[in-house]
């Protein structure tokens, strides 16, 4: 199967083509979403269209750069709603050899480990990373 691979803190990581519908620049700034969770970076203008970003470094307790640095974001296919995630450097698209899962504690958001020229990437979930976003959202809502 075919990935997007990209960085999120120096990690190798990939998403599957089919979740990615575009990757595009990030804006020069952020709209402020009152009262999100950290972990947003905020919203912003695409052809018309709201998108919420969301660091992905943060979404998956990765040592990250706090959102500085960041390359590209990825827009996720998630039907009517539109979901980006704030990533590194987008490397390109290729086919995994193989994905197993993690060995140890794996993570929520991820799928298992692949391989691609002999080098590991972490495989990412895009229904998973959907998922604790609202999660996030759901605790943030329960605080106020």
């Amino acid at each position: 199967m075919r990935h997007v691979l990209f960085t999120v803190g120096g990690e190798r990581c990939a998403l599957p083509l089919q979740a990615v519908r575009e990757v595009v620049l990030p804006p020069s700034s952020w709209t402020r979403v009152p009262r999100a969770p950290p972990a947003v970076a905020g919203v912003m203008n695409l052809r018309g269209r709201v998108v919420l970003v969301a660091r992905l470094d943060a979404l998956l307790d990765a040592p990250g750069t706090g959102g500085a640095g960041a390359e590209r974001v990825l827009l996720l296919d998630r039907g009517r709603r539109d979901l980006g995630l704030l990533v590194g450097a987008v490397q390109g698209i290729e086919a995994l050899e193989t994905v197993a899962p993690l060995p140890g504690h794996p993570r929520a958001c991820c799928r298992g480990l692949g391989q691609t020229g002999g080098q590991p990437v972490t495989v990412l979930d895009a229904d998973a990373l959907d998922a604790a976003l609202a999660a996030l959202f759901d605790a943030a809502a329960r605080r106020v």
